[in-house]
């Protein structure tokens, strides 16, 4: 089967023919029908997050369940799934909390099996990883059964994919690491897949202002259509924009998260906070970034910062749950979708995300 490997960071993907292993015991095979091109891939593929190679790209994916290993239900076949990139183990102590998020035994940071191996090879039988143990910029991938969620009838494979990352982990923000309630105001730094899923769970919890920040005004009309109230073009002097956030939030708003993963943008969510507003910090940076705040009116207005991954996912539970919300017109996940691309058309993806052009394009393995 095709897929597009990273050899080296900072080289473009090569398109390649790779050995797929069925499924082993506990295991699926999942024939891949979209795959969402994330800035997560990007971070991999510039050499910002190191990983070891050669690698499938891809992480954010939906497809139809072709084969099953032993002590899977052969009735499982036929399913169509989104897939989470953060299996967990079910066993250790986080997830017999409920913590699935916090899994300390995943394959998933190996980017291999359960079992520790991988399932990809090359002609030469030299083995190939798969990125978070489901690579999906493929046309099939072997995963664990764990990983590969049943979706209910009727979603589409484009909701389905961004549901496996960008909208359980921005709608997830909203809803599970915050908890915002109704009535509380909300602003949301960055407008990407996952800035823009954080605008839909705060309108979907009831927030209200909801202001959206960007730099590129087309996506302040997205922000809007997904349910912002107001919106602020960033501009080169921070201390403008904060104005704006504030005048807009009555001083400042209850909830301020960060979903672009940049120091500045970390920064002046944290500034814009009133005394007991909370800070969200969604967006991942390249390894080693640092942010820093002032510490006398943090402490003195008993501010909160609170890191969110993943969007607190369970991913058996939430899934379907915002699948539902989409089927139902609560949740307009799919206006996240720009464009569909090849394989060969996921390196034209990254150029555009460099460029901050566009929210989300789908590649068709």
């Amino acid at each position: 089967m095709r897929a597009a490997v990273l050899d080296r960071p900072g080289e473009p993907l090569r398109i390649e023919d790779l050995a797929l292993d069925p499924p082993r015991a506990g295991e699926v095979r999942v024939r891949i029908t979209a795959s969402g091109i994330c800035h997560s891939d990007l971070h991999v593929r510039d050499g910002e997050w190191p990983r070891d190679t050669p690698i499938v790209l891809g992480h954010e994916g939906a497809g139809l369940i072709e084969a099953v290993g032993p002590g899977v239900d052969p009735a499982r076949i036929g399913e169509r799934v989104a897939l989470s990139w953060y299996f967990p183990c079910l066993r250790c102590r986080e997830c017999q909390a409920g913590r699935q998020w916090l899994c300390r035994d995943s394959g998933s940071l190996r980017h291999r099996q359960a079992d520790g191996s991988t399932r990809l090879h090359r002609a030469d039988g030299r083995d190939v990883l798969a990125n978070l143990a489901i690579g999906t910029f493929a046309e099939a991938t072997v995963t664990p059964s764990e990983a590969a969620i049943a979706m209910p009838a009727g979603t589409p494979d484009d909701v389905a994919a961004l549901i496996g990352c960008c909208v359980s982990t921005g709608v997830g923000a909203v809803l599970k690491t915050a908890a915002v309630p109704a009535g509380a105001s909300v602003a949301v730094w960055g407008l990407g897949g996952v800035g823009l899923s954080s605008v839909m769970g705060a309108a979907f919890a009831g927030a209200s202002p909801i202001v959206a920040v960007d730099r590129v005004a087309a996506k302040l009309d997205r922000a809007l259509a997904a349910g912002a109230t107001d919106t602020v073009l960033a501009g080169d002097d921070p201390a403008e924009t904060l104005a704006e956030v504030r005048g807009l939030t009555a001083g400042g708003p209850d909830f301020a998260f960060e979903a672009i993963g940049v120091a500045a943008t970390i920064e002046a969510a944290i500034a814009s906070l009133p005394p007991g507003g909370t800070a969200v910090l969604v967006g991942l940076t390249p390894f080693g970034v640092r942010a820093s705040f002032d510490v006398f009116p943090f402490v003195d207005g008993s501010r909160r910062i609170l890191g969110s991954n993943y969007g607190f996912a369970v991913a058996a539970e939430d899934f379907p749950r915002y699948a539902a919300l989409f089927l139902a017109g609560r949740l307009p996940i799919d206006q996240l979708v720009d464009d569909h691309v090849s394989l060969e058309g996921i390196e034209g993806a990254f150029a555009a995300m460099r460029r901050g052009d566009g929210v989300r394009r789908i590649a068709l393995p």
